[in-house]
Formats: C-alpha cells, sequence, structure tokens
C-alpha cells in the first residue's frame, strides 16, 4: 500500500488541496448565507424557501463532498510513509484543527436544520463570529503543515 501511494503522491496531494479549497470556500460562505437570512429575509416568505434551498445545496452539493473528500485524501497522505513524523507536535496540532473544523461543519448542518424547521435562535451577530472560526483554524492548518512549528 505504501508503494501505491508513494507512486500517486502527487495526484493525492493534489486532490486533497483541490478539496480543502472546495471545503474552505462553503464554510466561509454558509454562515455568511446564515447573517442574510437572519437580518434580511426573516422566515415563512419566498425568500426564505430560496435561502433555504441555496444552503442545503451548498451543504449537500459542495460542502460535505469536499469535506469527505478532504478526509479521504488527507489521511491517505498521513498513511504514505515517510510524510508525517508523529513524534512531532504539529501533526497533532494540525488535526485537532481539523477535528474542530469537522465539528464547524456539523454545526453548520444543525444551524441549516434550525432554519428548515423555523427554529433558528441565533442573530445575525452570531453568525458573524462564528464565520471567522474557519479562518482561525485555516491559519493554524496551514502555518503547521507548512511551517511545522
Amino acid at each position: 500500500m505504501g508503494d501505491f501511494l508513494w507512486e500517486w503522491y502527487g495526484w493525492i496531494k493534489s486532490m486533497h488541496v483541490i478539496s480543502v479549497i472546495a471545503w474552505m470556500a462553503g464554510l466561509f460562505y454558509l454562515p455568511r448565507l446564515f447573517v442574510y437570512h437572519v437580518e434580511v429575509v426573516g422566515s415563512g416568505n419566498p425568500t426564505d424557501d430560496l435561502f433555504q434551498v441555496m444552503e442545503r445545496r451548498l451543504l449537500k452539493a459542495i460542502m460535505t463532498p469536499a469535506a469527505v473528500s478532504t478526509w479521504v485524501f488527507g489521511l491517505c497522505l498521513v498513511f504514505t510513509p515517510g510524510i508525517v513524523d508523529w513524534s512531532l507536535w504539529w501533526p497533532w496540532f494540525k488535526a485537532t484543527a481539523v477535528i474542530t473544523m469537522t465539528w464547524f461543519h456539523i454545526w453548520l448542518m444543525l444551524r441549516r436544520r434550525d432554519f428548515a424547521a423555523g427554529q433558528n435562535r441565533l442573530t445575525g451577530r452570531a453568525y458573524r463570529a462564528m464565520n471567522e472560526l474557519p479562518t482561525v483554524l485555516m491559519f493554524f492548518i496551514v502555518f503547521s503543515v507548512i511551517v511545522k512549528f
């Protein structure tokens, strides 16, 4: 298996980066949609229905497949011999940040269900604040991988 992963390393790494970009785009955009949904659209009207369709499609057609492929290709990289030295602390730091990013994705899924049920309780300000989390995590992830601090 290690030989296969080494032979395909460049392709796997490329697919991992593409998947991360798609996932991050969704993680940045969905909370912003929630801000507009709360502050401008409201609930129980045709625009509310439109926003719910956009939010659902973003999650199901882009974000979730991108998250899954990020994990699959990332785990392939982890299992490629010689790529990750687990005796250092940067891979553990990155892994924690990626798990937190996955938690945020699930949290967004739950908030979308709240909108669909007409039970959103958060404000635009709360969604704006949560919108900063993927940015902070992205910095930690990139620096941990590139700088290996």
